[in-house]
This record gives structure tokens, C-alpha cells and sequence, in this order.
């Protein structure tokens, strides 16, 4: 796999997140709404920085996608913070997203009791599926929905009929992906868009990642007699069984890549997770030793142009 940096922060996210900033402290409720199968790396810190007390709804969208094993694992290890609960749905049973409003209504049994309505804002990275929900808990389109990034733009105010007062915020990414693997799986499952990293190499991470943890996914879907031992073995396989092959016998890779970030996106290789909380754990270790190392480095980089400007002066 090979290394990355990514970088993403569009004008209209900067500020997305001012504005978010500035609201923030008249919202009694935050409903975030992330990938249930990257719950970790669909979920923005800074959202995490800026939120303090604010009690938070962790929705795990697109679970008929995810692996139902590890989405379990998922809610029981967001629950451990105070102030979150985690709630896992599919945009296709609308009685799943209306368990939202009643776990606001749950979180903040105060506003009830004084007949105060709840002020709520949702939030989530582009295409996670947050604008079909709240045309669900609207229960009329509201807001528009497309497989674009970042099809809201700016923030608007909804009331539903549950009572609740609701603010919707445009999908945004934070500055910078310090965690590569992060990068890989949004772009994986299609969070952004495919031009951010190399197309082939989504893919062969996908690849890799299949085979140590979807073996017989692999094995059902591409009808292989034993699963190959590396991600480049896999994709041709796949060429194989499909015919994306040229002249000369070799595969077409965009071909291959397609068909199976395709398939993956689709849930045509079945529920599956790309993640676990043991994997976030172990990686948010590595991002603080990574960030630490990176401030080192700044500040030896600012102390040696110091040092050559003072001897220039001399």
C-alpha cells in the first residue's frame, strides 16, 4: 500500500465549521451520523473538539451494509464515552430512523418535562446519507440527496413534527487525514470522491483487507477454489473469472477495480465492516506518535531557519 497524504478542505467546509462553532453552544442535542462500517474513520474529530458536554447520538447509517457482529461491538465501544449513545439504522426501514427522535426525547427528558423544545443538529461527512434521513424524520424532502460528496452547502433550520427543532449542517471534512488508513477506507467505501487517492490503489487495499477478514466472501462471489495470498493475486483472479483481460493475457486493472469496489459498496459481497474499535484503537495510538513526531519536526525545521538567518546576518 503506498504512503499517503490527503488533504481536503474545501472553502465551503472551512466554513461549515465555523458556523458550526458559532451555533454550537444554543444546541441541547448533536446527532452525528457515520458509516456503520467505518464508525471510526467516518467520524469527525473536530466535531469530537468542539462538541464538550453536548450530549451526541452516534448513527451508525447504511447497517444493512455493515457487518451486524462488529456493528454490535461498534455501539457497545461509543457508549463507553459519557454523553453518547449509538444507534445503528438503514435509511430503508424508516421506523429505524425514527428511533432518532425518541432517543432525543430520551437524552433530554428535562426539555420535555418543561415543555421546551428540543434543539437539535445533525451532522456527518458528505455522503453518509445524513440528507435522506432527515427527509425521513421530515417526513417530506427537505433536504436534496445524491451519491456526490457534499451535496449541502449551507445550514438550514427544520422543524419536525415530533417537536424537535432541528439544524442541518453541510457534510464536511477535517483539514487533514492523519490516519492512512482512514483515507483509505473513506475512500473504500466511497465516502469521497475516487479521485482523492489512485483509483487501483482503493482497490488494492480493499483487496488486501478481504482477504485476511472476508475469505469465503471472496470465495462465494468469485467463485474461487482457494482465496490467492496477496491483493494483486486476488485482482487477477477476479480478471479472470470476469474477463477483464487484454491483449497479451494481462488484466485490466481499472477494469477489475471497478468491479470490486463496486461490489463492495453495494453490499454485493454481503454486510461486511471495514473496521473494528481494536483496530481504532491500536491507530489512534500511532496518530498521536505520528502528530508528536510531526510537531517535532516542525519546530527542528523553525529552529534551523532561525539558525541560517542568524548567520546570514552575520
Amino acid at each position: 500500500m503506498a504512503s499517503t497524504s490527503i488533504q481536503w478542505f474545501p472553502g465551503h467546509m472551512h466554513k461549515a465549521h465555523k458556523e458550526i462553532k458559532e451555533v454550537l453552544p444554543q444546541v441541547d442535542i448533536i446527532i452525528e451520523v457515520v458509516d456503520a462500517r467505518i464508525p471510526y474513520s467516518s467520524e469527525n474529530p473536530l466535531i469530537a473538539s468542539i462538541r464538550e458536554k453536548t450530549p451526541c447520538i452516534k448513527v451508525l447509517n447504511k447497517s444493512d451494509l455493515a457487518d451486524p457482529e462488529i456493528t454490535a461491538l461498534w455501539i457497545d465501544y461509543l457508549e463507553q464515552e459519557e454523553g453518547i449513545k449509538a444507534l445503528a439504522i438503514t435509511t430503508t426501514k424508516t421506523e429505524q430512523v425514527h428511533q432518532i427522535t425518541k432517543l432525543c426525547q430520551q437524552m433530554l427528558p428535562s426539555r420535555l418535562s418543561q415543555d421546551k423544545q428540543i434543539r437539535a443538529m445533525i451532522m456527518g461527512i458528505p455522503n453518509v446519507g445524513k440528507s435522506t434521513i432527515i427527509n425521513i424524520l421530515a417526513d417530506r424532502i427537505i433536504a436534496k440527496t445524491g451519491n456526490e460528496p457534499a451535496v449541502t452547502k449551507n445550514q438550514q433550520r427544520i422543524r419536525l413534527p415530533s417537536g424537535i427543532m432541528l439544524s442541518d449542517t453541510p457534510g464536511f471534512l477535517w483539514p487533514k487525514i492523519e490516519n492512512q488508513n482512514s483515507g483509505y477506507r473513506l475512500a473504500v467505501t466511497g465516502a469521497i470522491k475516487d479521485t482523492a487517492i489512485e483509483y487501483e490503489d482503493i482497490a488494492y487495499y480493499a483487496a488486501e483487507y478481504l482477504i485476511k477478514h472476508y475469505p469465503e466472501r471472496l470465495k462465494a462471489r468469485y467463485e474461487l477454489e482457494e482465496v490467492p495470498q496477496t491483493d494483486h493475486e486476488l485482482m487477477e483472479a477476479i480478471a479472470q473469472r470476469r474477463g477483464c483481460l487484454r491483449a497479451g493475457g494481462h488484466f485490466d486493472i481499472y477494469k477489475v477495480s471497478t468491479i470490486l469496489l463496486n461490489e463492495l459498496r453495494s453490499g454485493a459481497l454481503g454486510p461486511l465492516s471495514v473496521e473494528t474499535p481494536e483496530m481504532a484503537e491500536i491507530e489512534k495510538v500511532e496518530v498521536v506518535k505520528l502528530m508528536a513526531q510531526q510537531a517535532e519536526e516542525k519546530i527542528a525545521k523553525k529552529e534551523a531557519r532561525r539558525r541560517r538567518s542568524r548567520r546570514n546576518r552575520k
